[in-house]
């Protein structure tokens, strides 16, 4: 008893706005010719909001029609393996350190190793030209300093490798540490959420879609115009849309979008007739300004329609002028 109660309390509810909508058309003056109208349902931007890793779903904490903020948590995935592997490198990253300090070492070594090959090459050649050395002696000090020389250049390489080893090392164990975050997913923006496409104990693939938020800052009706007045709709175009719920109440709107295409159109168009058939889409979007201080409030669904100025300097009839509280 109850639900039937119920239900006819909503069917008497929609009657009743239905019967306001068509009151407020049929009472309504007739539309000037510099202005267009439309018929369309308030629509927002959907947002697909995807796994960039792949992984279990540990939790979805949002469900379906709940409004969402910023950076607020929409689900968690098991980051366990993530953390293995962070490890992992950060113990690479750890030798690769010590590497560095054992090259430098080494090359510490070599330099003076070369430096004593130096001074040894210097007096055998002294000698050599006083005649107290051999030429051999000589010889045998330069090949030792060519030989000092050629090991401390390769120490010095081995410094550089060591060093690119940790930067390779670090650059692994920020790329993991990247991964760990985004198995946290976070809404992109404020919104609705319209779909949960994703449960707790699910496997997702990389990319898959975890949420599908409706970006309620970017609300837009979209309309069907025929030729003659489409093509003197431009983009940026001032707009009013009146909702058939809310009859009584003039949305200021801008025309966002105006489709190059006609569609509804036959394959061929011969006759200027068939051309006069053409429909061109129109999308009209409310301001973001109005949309970010009601956004808890927007709903999005609801039939109504839209009105398009046919030029800049057309006037609105008295009926269509803007009544939206700030």
């Amino acid at each position: 008893m109850k639900t039937t109660r119920l239900a006819a309390v909503v069917l008497a509810g929609a009657a009743l706005g239905a019967g306001a909508a068509y009151l407020w058309r049929a009472r309504r003056p007739a539309l000037p010719e510099t202005i267009a109208s439309g018929n369309g349902r308030l629509e927002a931007q959907e947002v697909h909001v995807a796994s960039k890793t792949g992984g279990r779903v540990l939790e979805v904490p949002v469900a379906e029609g709940d409004f969402v903020s910023e950076g607020q948590v929409l689900a968690r995935l098991d980051t366990r393996e993530l953390a293995a592997a962070l490890r992992r490198a950060e113990a690479e990253r750890s030798r690769a350190v010590e590497g560095v300090a054992e090259a430098r070492a080494r090359a510490a070594e070599a330099d003076r190793t070369l430096s004593l090959a130096a001074g040894e090459r210097t007096r055998a050649l002294a000698l050599l030209k006083r005649g107290s050395a051999t030429v051999q002696e000589a010889d045998r000090r330069r090949a030792d300093y060519d030989v000092a020389v050629a090991a401390a250049a390769a120490a010095r390489a081995r410094i550089s490798a060591a060093e690119h080893g940790v930067e390779a090392a670090s650059a692994e164990a920020a790329r993991i540490e990247t991964l760990v975050a985004d198995a946290v997913i976070r809404a992109p923006l404020a919104g609705r959420v319209q779909y949960r496409l994703a449960e707790p104990g699910e496997v997702l693939a990389p990319g898959a879609r975890v949420v599908t938020l409706l970006d309620l800052q970017n609300v837009y009706m979209t309309v069907f115009l025929p030729t003659a007045q489409a093509g003197k709709v431009a983009p940026g175009a001032d707009a009013r849309i009146v909702l058939d719920a809310l009859p009584g109440l003039v949305v200021p709107a801008k025309v966002t979008f105006v489709a190059s295409e006609a569609q509804f159109t036959p394959r061929e168009v011969e006759t200027r007739t068939e051309r006069e058939k053409l429909m061109f889409r129109v999308k009209v979007g409310v301001p973001r300004e109005l949309l970010r201080r009601r956004l808890e409030k927007v709903r999005t669904g609801l039939p109504g329609v839209a009105y398009v100025a046919l030029s800049p300097d057309a006037p609105w009839p008295a009926w269509l002028a803007v009544n939206v509280p700030p």
